[in-house]
């Protein structure tokens, strides 16, 4: 399944959330393939990696985010939610749990409670190793409708994520050593 065409299901392809989901997902998909290539011993499914990627914001849509041209009902912590209904409707229940588990760099059952977010309090963690690449990827890059495509550095991106928490860091940095060679040098 082409994931333009499932995107399509949703969104119309003149609109500014279509042009900014779909290329921050090619954005998300490129670093997520180059991760992979990072760990072939760990034989991540390339093409499962290309659709999720594209794939795991779906949800936007029906959020109130009206910078990316979004004006849902729901509050944009729960994309990831939203979108893994949509995509187990579909038939996709692999690439739903990617949407809700690339939230941050995952959360917790107690992250949810303890925050008090408007969300099914359960584990939404990256489990695979594909649903890890793609959270680590997704990191790099902002939907803020820009466009400029400019790649965030790790170091913006770890003290992006201090006030959530050092397991947070903790988790990308981690990710870092892992899936970023080549980011073990810059940034």
């Amino acid at each position: 399944m082409n994931p333009i065409d499932i995107i399509a299901k949703f969104y119309n392809k003149d609109t500014k959330a279509f042009r900014i989901l779909v290329e921050h997902g090619r954005q998300v998909a490129v670093k997520a393939l180059e991760a992979a290539k990072q760990v072939p011993g760990l034989n991540p499914d390339l093409g499962f990696i290309e659709r999720a990627a594209m794939l795991h914001d779906i949800g936007i849509f029906q959020t109130a985010a009206p910078e990316l041209g979004c004006h849902g009902p729901h509050p944009y912590i729960c994309h990831g939610v939203l979108g893994r209904a949509l995509l187990e409707k579909i038939g996709l229940p692999d690439d739903a749990l990617v949407c809700e588990r690339h939230v941050g760099v995952g959360l917790s059952a107690g992250d949810i409670r303890r925050e008090g977010l408007p969300l099914p309090e359960r584990d939404m963690l990256p489990v695979s190793v594909e649903e890890q690449i793609i959270c680590y990827a997704d990191k790099f890059f902002s939907k803020n409708g820009d466009a400029d495509g400019r790649e965030k550095t790790v170091e913006k991106i770890t003290r992006s994520l201090e006030p959530y928490g050092p397991d947070k860091v903790q988790r990308f940095r981690a990710w870092v050593e892992l899936f970023g060679r080549a980011h073990r040098t810059k940034g």
